[in-house]
């Protein structure tokens, strides 16, 4: 199990599906690889290990197994301009820094129904930006070269990806949160056409105009 983290977001949801392995052994996968790498990136600094283990735990896995769209309980990373019941939500900002959601975003809630168990807050920049960095949970740094920039605002589940600690991740996109981020850290993110991605109820002004989406890491999935 210790060389799941390798493995792209395809073929770990094909092995939960089959059940080669179970989701508590996805989650515990997630969590060593989140321990030893993320103190030098710092992609993840809010983390939910315990929601997210009482989540596989529970997961009817009959249902998702029988959906060929479910995620199949695979441990995804929400990028912390978006909520997670029970768990912080802090934009980067002291104003927010002790937030705790009260439920799940409509992104969020989307992705739990359909078999994603987040496992952790990928971290941003102060009401976005270019670089991500804030006064609540520090500087991200890219994987590849540590003294180089994640990018953002989506710079945390960039390098998150980038640096195998989880299989997919959220991000959104108005001016290039996307974009910018993957093309620092070696990955793709995908940001689709408006009204794909049905939009939440946050707190940030912009953040209607803006698009949440899925990323994915591209040297995995072309495998």
């Amino acid at each position: 199990m210790s060389e799941l983290w390798k493995k792209s977001a395809v073929d770990m949801v094909d092995l939960l599906r089959s059940g080669d392995i179970s989701p508590v052994e996805a989650v515990q996968a997630a969590i060593s690889r989140i321990e030893t790498v993320d103190g030098k990136t710092n992609a993840l600094p809010i983390r939910c290990f315990d929601r997210a283990i009482e989540q596989a735990q529970t997961l009817d896995l009959t249902s998702h197994r029988q959906n060929p769209k479910s995620l199949c309980g695979l441990p995804i990373a929400v990028k912390d301009y978006n909520d997670v019941a029970g768990v912080r939500t802090t934009y980067g900002s002291p104003i927010f820094k002790d937030h705790i959601a009260e439920r799940s975003d409509v992104t969020v809630a989307v992705l739990e129904h359909n078999g994603a168990n987040p496992i952790a807050k990928s971290n941003v920049p102060e009401w976005a930006g270019g670089h991500t960095f804030n006064p609540v949970n520090g500087l991200t740094c890219n994987p590849w070269n540590l003294s180089r920039s994640a990018g953002g605002s989506s710079g945390g589940s960039a390098a998150a990806l980038a640096s195998g600690q989880v299989w997919l991740a959220t991000g959104n996109d108005l001016g290039g949160s996307l974009r910018t981020p993957a093309a620092f850290n070696g990955v793709v993110g995908l940001r689709p056409s408006p009204g794909v991605v049905p939009r939440g109820h946050g707190n940030l002004t912009f953040e209607r105009s803006g698009l949440r989406d899925p990323w994915e890491d591209r040297w995995a999935m072309s495998r």
